[in-house]
């Protein structure tokens, strides 16, 4: 009986030590390397430092712009790119990648102007697009003041602030500045980067708010995170619907909430100038990119297990944040492609 009883107890001491094993092997503590779009920056730093606590996965993100994420993913120096600005289906093709939303948030026209408040200065797209073109060179312009009766705006020169870096929040704005403006759309575009028209160049949205924070006159633009996190003067726009809209959650939210991710190839989607009275018309999602073949499958595992809990936990601190999380229907759809496309060895990786 004794030895009985001692034999039982060796397998089950054997049992739990191949389980541990097991479990090891299955979840290492790794490493997930990503750089790109500083756009969701602050957000991608709150779920890790939070996801790190409960996994022990380590994730390092390079907040170097869109433009610099999207290179280091087509040359497989990191796990995964972000981009503010989506690749259309044939270039994901031909790259092998992957994309899918991660986060939705808005662009916003931030300003140093004395005597001037957060939310109080209203601008219309047109008048923006001016002001980049160089055309509208002071903050009394008659354009500006006819906007703003109530406001007592002086006599100074606006110095225009843009990315310098390739950068997907310059995507977002001048894809919307083209939008709203022909001649923007003729002469200057939409992309990454562009031929700034006048004016000085930072790199990142850090950069670009540290400079409009410090220089008299300044305007540029940011994602409204920066702006809040810098207390920086954010103005007003006015919407498709012709509407004065504040950058918020709720605007942000009513841009998204028409879009049609099902119908949309490779999860491509633009959010600028959408129609809705509550909308914010520089409103954009913010994609991570992936390869299909993946180099091993405990890292794509590892890095799957962390987006799936971003989509699952993350949307408190995404709001305190000021972005729009990605609701359940699009990350059930994001999830399947995972389960479909991503493959590691030729075998499945996800779930």
């Amino acid at each position: 009986m004794k030895k009985n009883l001692v034999n039982m107890g060796l397998m089950v001491l054997g049992g739990l030590l191949a389980a541990a094993v097991e479990l090891t092997a299955a979840d290492p503590a790794v490493t997930i390397n990503g750089a790109g779009a500083s756009f969701p920056f602050p957000i991608y730093s709150d779920w890790a430092f939070k996801y790190e606590k409960v996994s022990g996965m380590k994730l390092n993100y390079q907040s170097i712009g869109s433009g610099g994420g999207i290179k280091q993913i087509k040359e497989k120096t990191v796990d995964f790119g972000a981009s503010d600005a989506p690749l259309k289906a044939d270039e994901l093709k031909a790259a092998g990648l992957v994309q899918f939303p991660m986060i939705i948030g808005g662009a916003v026209p931030v300003v140093n102007i004395k005597g001037v408040a957060a939310g109080q200065l209203r601008l219309t797209g047109k008048v923006l697009a001016e002001i980049y073109l160089g055309a509208i060179t002071k903050w009394n312009d008659d354009a500006i003041k006819a906007l703003n009766p109530e406001l007592r705006l002086p006599d100074t020169a606006i110095a225009v602030v843009y990315r310098s870096d390739g950068s997907g929040t310059t995507w977002l704005y001048t894809n919307y500045l083209s939008k709203a403006s022909a001649s923007w759309a003729v002469k200057v575009g939409n992309d990454k980067s562009v031929a700034w028209p006048t004016g000085v160049g930072a790199k990142g949205n850090e950069g670009v708010a540290a400079i409009v924070k410090n220089t008299d006159g300044g305007i540029g633009y940011v994602e409204y995170a920066y702006a809040v996190e810098n207390n920086l003067a954010w103005t007003q726009m006015q919407n498709r619907a012709g509407a004065f809209v504040k950058p918020t959650v709720a605007t942000f939210a009513a841009a998204a909430a028409s879009a049609d991710w099902k119908g949309a190839p490779g999860f491509y989607m633009v959010l600028t100038n959408q129609p809705g009275a509550e909308s914010w018309p520089i409103t954009g999602a913010s994609f991570i990119l992936i390869h299909k073949d993946q180099k091993t499958a405990g890292t794509a595992r590892a890095m799957f297990k962390f987006f799936d809990w971003c989509y699952k936990n993350g949307a408190d601190a995404a709001t305190k944040l000021n972005y729009v999380p990605i609701p359940e229907s699009v990350y059930t759809m994001v999830e399947e492609t995972w389960k479909n496309d991503v493959k590691a060895d030729g075998a499945t990786v996800w779930p």
